[in-house]
């Protein structure tokens, strides 16, 4: 059993999964829909209520490669009504990180919401230095992610 269990993990590493992955930041294993997890599991809704709540899998919506979970039927439905709204920015990379043409983990722990859009910074340290200018990143992020989205983290 746990040879059959390592030989679906590794294929689907092998896969179109890495591909994919490389555009979102997801949390490598196997999920419900097969896919990464994205938001370390986080509900990506409950950002912009100001109260960040992890999801359940009971309640899982797969967009652009990735699972999202949610806290709620209710937000669930909202994420599937406009993912674009709610998915967080650079494909969950950590913000700062972006900003200057790199991919790191972006961890849900520190967050904010700007603009109506969510981004995700690596640590407390590095989300201090990101709102320095977040303006300022927040441009130089948009223009990185156009040329850094469909690489790996490892490339830049």
């Amino acid at each position: 059993m746990k040879n059959s269990l390592a030989s679906i993990l590794l294929a689907g590493s092998l896969s179109g999964g890495v591909a994919l992955a490389q555009t979102q930041n997801v949390t490598s294993g196997l999920t419900e829909k097969g896919v990464g997890l994205a938001a370390h599991g986080f509900d990506v809704v409950s950002f912009f209520e100001g109260k960040p709540a992890p999801g359940l899998g009971a309640y899982t919506a797969v967009h652009d490669g990735a699972a999202y979970r949610f806290a709620s039927q209710e937000h669930l439905r909202a994420f599937q009504q406009n993912p674009a709204k709610y998915a967080p920015q650079y494909g969950g990379f950590c913000a700062f990180g972006a900003a200057n043409g790199k991919k790191f983990d972006g961890n849900p722990h520190f967050w904010k919401v700007v603009d109506g859009r969510l981004y995700f910074n690596l640590s407390e340290e590095i989300q201090s230095k990101w709102e320095t200018d977040v303006p300022g990143n927040i441009v130089k992020g948009d223009t990185n992610w156009k040329r850094i989205a469909g690489k790996a983290p490892k490339d830049l």
